[in-house]
């Protein structure tokens, strides 16, 4: 294995690691780990294990990870999977978001959020209060971001497609909490995957760690004094690493490196890599795969200022807004308290807004808020992001499918279903289908035939 690897990442990696360096080796000839992680804004922990339908392994350092056999099962073609029960993330890279002390009423931001791992757990932890804002440059990445948000039922969002630097004005000191994945040489994912080895000889280190410099010190005018902030990467490089946090440090003296919920298999953060040997870096976490099961990661947590966050002023509640009639008449379906102050109608389409947004004008984003529906002559229309993001208790009109019936997966088809067994001939209008108790999305009920309404581009693909 080692002749495949480029010699000045060998050289590195036995001065790094220096009697561990034949372990980390070694590793190479093992098979890869795949993770599961649970959703536990729609289900808890023991609930998943009792439905669970494969075996699996608890993450011992995530409360809510697991593994599973990725040559045995496919959880991506399970109905669960579209329920947003779950998120497919390798172990390791579900630590970041896992170590960032999130909490209900939060304002959260993911800087580099695309395709979502570290964000739904985000909004998950969010549970439905305060804001998650979700950011990535590329605007193609950003739509997957928004279909995974909108699966995992997280309505709460911001999704953004802008360079972080743009983001300082319109955010300045606006976050509790800030994400960092950085975008990095990727040296931690070698084992996993042989392309990431020629991505690095294109652009190693050196390169990452301009970027990551500007990224982290833009980032650091958008936190609250108070505020937390999480960097990670999945290198092993202490450019992108360790000098990227002591750079911090230097221009922003007012941050301090805090301690992680630790782990057994948790390596020290290197200060000796730096040029001040900061003992402080010591705090950070690093990750090896030759250590635990799961691939290469580097985290650093960190505070703004003294650990007195400065209170936010309340969001005042608006005034009631009078709704178009057949958005009034849908609501009344809806268990669930809503401000009619954030309904905000643009052209034919209902958004359920965040509290507290500024003004995103001269900005690229794709959703502010829950999309509800769209309004279309004298009807109202639910969406996808809204089934996803009701309870079933929530709504008045269910179809609840065992997972073994076979409409399950013929509704994810796009088909219609015949429901006859489930409904009386009199029962019509809006239906929200779920699987198990877990909302797939919403069917319109005609003659105890349900019209199909999942949308399309989410649709089981049998290949």
């Amino acid at each position: 294995m080692n002749q495949n690897l480029p010699d000045a990442f060998v050289a590195k990696m036995r001065n790094l690691l220096g009697e561990e360096y034949d372990s980390y080796i070694d590793c190479f000839d093992k098979p890869r780990y795949y993770g599961l992680r649970v959703n536990t804004a729609k289900i808890s922990v023991e609930d998943f294990l009792k439905i669970a339908p494969w075996p699996l392994k608890p993450v011992p350092w995530i409360h809510n990870g697991f593994y599973y056999d990725g040559d045995a099962c496919q959880p991506a073609k399970h109905p669960y999977y579209f329920a947003g029960l779950y998120y497919l993330q390798e172990p390791s890279a579900m630590t970041p978001a896992d170590r960032l002390p999130v909490e209900p009423g939060d304002r959260v931001l993911d800087v580099c959020a695309a395709p979502g791992g570290k964000a739904t757990e985000l909004g998950a932890r969010l549970n439905g209060s305060g804001l998650l804002a979700a950011n990535d440059l590329s605007s193609s990445r950003a739509k997957g971001l928004l279909k995974n948000l909108e699966l995992f039922g997280i309505g709460n969002v911001l999704v953004l497609s802008e360079e972080p630097g743009k983001l300082v004005s319109y955010f300045s000191e606006y976050f509790d909490k800030i994400l960092i994945d950085a975008p990095c040489s990727g040296e931690g994912m070698f084992r996993k995957d042989r392309k990431m080895v020629r991505a690095w000889e294109e652009h190693g280190p050196e390169y990452f760690a301009k970027i990551q410099k500007s990224i982290i010190t833009q980032a650091a005018q958008m936190l609250r004094p108070g505020g937390m902030m999480l960097y990670s990467t999945c290198t092993f490089s202490p450019e992108e690493n360790e000098q990227t946090i002591e750079y911090l440090l230097a221009q922003y003296p007012q941050f301090r490196v805090c301690e992680m919920d630790g782990y057994e298999g948790f390596a020290s953060g290197i200060p000796e890599a730096t040029e001040t040997g900061n003992g402080e870096l010591r705090k950070t976490v690093r990750i090896f795969p030759h250590r635990m099961q799961g691939e290469g990661h580097f985290l650093a947590l960190l505070q703004k200022g003294d650990g007195n966050s400065h209170p936010r002023r309340p969001v005042s509640s608006g005034r009631r807004k009078k709704l178009p009639e057949e958005l009034e008449k849908f609501l009344q379906d809806i268990d669930r308290e809503m401000d009619s102050s954030r309904m905000d109608i643009r052209g034919d389409k209902v958004y359920y807004m965040p509290e507290g947004l500024p003004s995103l004008k001269g900005i690229r984003f794709l959703r502010t808020g829950l999309l509800m529906g769209e309004l279309k002559k004298n009807r109202f229309e639910p969406s996808q992001a809204l089934a996803m993001n009701l309870k079933k208790e929530e709504y008045s009109h269910i179809l609840d499918l065992s997972v073994s019936d076979e409409r399950v997966i013929k509704y994810l088809k796009g088909e219609t279903l015949d429901v006859e067994d489930l409904v009386s001939s009199r029962e019509k209008g809006w239906y929200l289908v779920c699987v198990d108790g877990y909302p797939l999305g919403f069917g319109k009920l005609v003659n105890q035939m349900l019209k199909n309404k999942y949308l399309p581009g989410w649709r089981w693909q049998s290949s």
